[in-house]
């Protein structure tokens, strides 16, 4: 099963406390290495969570970089995590525009899990699924034939991804109800799965009642329903 996450309502949550936005975001990393544990109990295959979006290089520059640091100590504090869950780590997304500590931050957790055999943890980082596909369609613009098989190999080059299925269920925290750029192609046909809880509360409790509802939905590819829990496959 592929569980999608965009994990929204940091600022909010701060807000509400009377805390600066950076708080927000620290709150966010815990959330999400609660997120990442009760996935791999629940035995999710794929989990991809977005952390930074392209469009997100529009905030304040202070909150970029604070966001840029938060990504960088949080990608070393939780390789040996996922050393010890056998979890396998994926960047994907841009990364060019990111800094060279950064990069190498990502290239050395995924090198180091790149043996894991468990649960696959993919982190959306300078991503834009629209960006990605413009990146496809003019790499492919020369070509006579296209097929299916081509077009995803070529769009796993553009994001950085390694092989993963199509989203069987996304979520979204924070009450709002829109995709935002994130794995339109990969989503097709995922079950969408809102919530009014900010990211920063979101625990095993608020992904069991996500897989519950998703367990009571019929999923429909254009042809005859079938069930969710009977459908979905965990790879």
């Amino acid at each position: 099963m592929h569980i999608a996450i965009i994990m929204d309502g940091n600022g909010r949550w701060a807000a509400r406390r009377n805390l600066p936005r950076s708080a927000g975001h620290r709150a966010g990393a815990t959330a999400v290495e609660k997120a990442v544990a009760a996935a791999a109990r629940a035995g999710v295959g794929t989990l991809t969570l977005y952390a930074f979006s392209a469009a997100n290089w529009q905030r304040p520059p202070s909150e970029v970089s604070a966001l840029m640091l938060l990504l960088r100590r949080h990608l070393f504090s939780q390789t040996q995590r996922c050393l010890e869950q056998s979890i396998r780590l994926n960047v994907i997304g841009r990364r060019d525009r990111l800094d060279a500590g950064l990069r190498h931050a990502i290239e050395h957790s995924e090198a180091v899990t790149a043996h894991c055999s468990g649960m696959k943890l993919r982190v959306a980082v300078d991503y834009s699924s629209q960006q990605s596909l413009i990146s496809v369609a003019q790499r492919l613009a020369a070509e006579p034939l296209i097929d299916r098989a081509r077009f995803l190999r070529l769009l796993a080059e553009v994001d950085h991804s390694q092989p993963a299925p199509e989203v069987d269920l996304l979520i979204r925290t924070g009450g709002e109800q829109r995709l935002s750029d994130f794995l339109l192609w990969e989503c097709a046909y995922a079950e969408l799965y809102f919530t009014d809880c900010l990211w920063p509360d979101f625990d095993e409790q608020g992904l069991s009642a996500a897989l519950e509802e998703y367990a009571r939905r019929e999923r429909r590819f254009g042809g005859i329903a079938s069930s969710a829990a009977g459908g979905s496959n965990r790879s």
